[in-house]
């Protein structure tokens, strides 16, 4: 499955129907007078978030949507049927922005969420209505009002409850296939990692989501490498992991720069609680493993822990004190079976 999570689309609610000129003719009636009926009301744009759905890519091959016009008032006072509601489904976790991106419209973070995104036009009067003691046999009527229409931009902000960021090669891919059901690309060069990748992870009779991102190099929120374009998908998470390589050549260095981007790109995500983890600790012995941690605890971070997603070392005190951070039972735990489903169907997420 292809993986696009901004989509630019145009909206355009049904019009209403006219109304009716018309006249009663009908035998041994007298005095028929007008009997035109009003159009009917156009359909509306509803927007409504779905499970199973974890991307846009249906929107770049449909970008129009267009709801239908209401129906012609008739004679015999016979109102115009309205037109259906068009309903558009779209992931959860999706915002509605503005065409300029100025302003969030709508921000969908629960399922089965719904929201009439744009009305359809009322129907026009038939001549029936313009009856008066003075207007005995009146012929005006409306031709029904036009539906609202608007461009609009989608964004897709995955939703997990933990975060995993470092740079390049920091062992990211290799670390969430340990700990969860996510069947990550693994390769030894930068950026084998393209677009967001889910996995659920089970630990201690509990479940939560884990979102890996590309990796992070010096100058991505001014567009080097991939860019900061994906950390949008961890803005609602609840805590990062911070995942250091030991064998880089500076882990300080590497948690500054990180640090770096996150204050960059801003939406709060340099205040939220880091879990530092030095990685690869399978490539390195313990007293240098405890040596790095000391250093950047000195840098700032608050504790430090030393794994391997390799070996598996370490990594269930790391999921001890990711528990830490969440709730009795978190918000994405009852949809954690739709992502494992999602990837135990084989299906692979590509740029585009």
């Amino acid at each position: 499955m292809h993986f696009l999570d901004q989509a630019k689309i145009y909206l355009k609610a049904g019009s209403g129907g006219p109304g009716a000129v018309s006249f009663r003719r009908e035998k041994y009636i007298e005095y028929g007078g007008p009997d035109g009926g009003n159009g009917g009301k156009g359909g509306d744009i509803i927007l409504r978030s779905v499970q199973g759905l974890n991307t846009l890519i249906d929107f770049r091959y449909s970008q129009h949507f267009k709801a239908k016009r209401g129906n012609h008032g008739q004679g015999k006072d016979k109102t115009g049927a309205g037109a259906p509601d068009l309903v558009i489904q779209v992931p959860v976790g999706t915002q509605v922005l503005s065409e300029d991106k100025e302003e969030i419209l709508a921000d969908f973070t629960e399922v089965d969420q719904e929201i009439v995104f744009i009305e359809g036009g009322m129907g026009g009067r038939g001549n029936a209505s313009y009856k008066s003691s003075t207007n005995r046999a009146p012929r005006q009527h409306q031709p029904g009002e036009t539906g609202e229409e608007m461009w609009v931009w989608l964004r897709l902000k995955l939703l997990a409850d933990v975060g995993l960021v470092g740079l390049p090669n920091a062992g990211k891919s290799t670390f969430i296939n340990a700990v969860s059901n996510a069947q990550a690309k693994v390769g030894h060069y930068a950026f084998t990692t393209l677009v967001p990748k889910l996995g659920v992870v089970r630990h201690r009779a509990r479940e939560f989501v884990l979102a890996d991102i590309p990796g992070l190099i010096a100058g991505a929120a001014d567009g080097a490498g991939i860019g900061d374009r994906f950390l949008g998908h961890i803005e609602r998470c609840r805590v990062l992991i911070h995942l250091i390589d030991i064998a880089g050549d500076d882990p300080v260095d590497a948690m500054r720069v990180v640090q770096e981007e996150l204050a960059a790109y801003g939406a709060g995500l340099e205040d939220k609680p880091q879990l530092v983890a030095l990685n690869k600790l399978d490539l390195a012995d313990d007293e240098l493993g405890k040596a790095f941690a000391d250093e950047l605890i000195k840098a700032g971070a608050d504790r430090v822990f030393n794994v391997s997603g390799a070996s598996g070392a370490g990594i269930d005190a790391l999921m001890d004190a990711v528990l830490s951070y969440l709730p009795d039972r978190t918000s994405t735990e009852t949809n954690a079976a739709e992502v494992e489903e999602e990837e135990e169907g084989g299906s692979e997420w590509s740029p585009i």
